[in-house]
């Protein structure tokens, strides 16, 4: 692999599962910057959520809205690991539909 970065991956978890997500991210090869490894960047923040109809929220419960103390984790990686890093994220992730986004990177 080149080490080259080309995407930034966004998703918000649980402290509690921050390290378990930073580690499969990491595994399947993001984080990676130039000679370093593990790059990434979190902070606090709250997410809300509503669970509807067929839904199994890890947190609270389906048709109640919740508010849980979560971080927002950033990290890279290389384009030609786009859908290592999403497996991995999805297979971590404690979430039924984690929340993500991936951003491409312009130099």
């Amino acid at each position: 692999m080149s080490g080259s970065v080309n995407r930034k991956l966004v998703v918000f978890v649980p402290r509690e599962a921050l390290d378990t997500v930073r580690g499969a991210l990491f595994d399947a090869g993001a984080g990676r910057i130039g000679g370093y490894e593990r790059c990434s960047w979190y902070a606090e923040g709250t997410g809300t959520f509503l669970g509807g109809e067929g839904t199994d929220p890890a947190v609270g419960r389906r048709g109640v809205e919740e508010r849980v103390a979560e971080l927002r984790l950033e990290t890279v990686f290389p384009i030609e690991r786009h859908d290592e890093v999403v497996a991995a994220l999805r297979a971590a992730h404690p979430y039924e539909e984690p929340a993500f986004d991936v951003y491409e990177l312009v130099s």
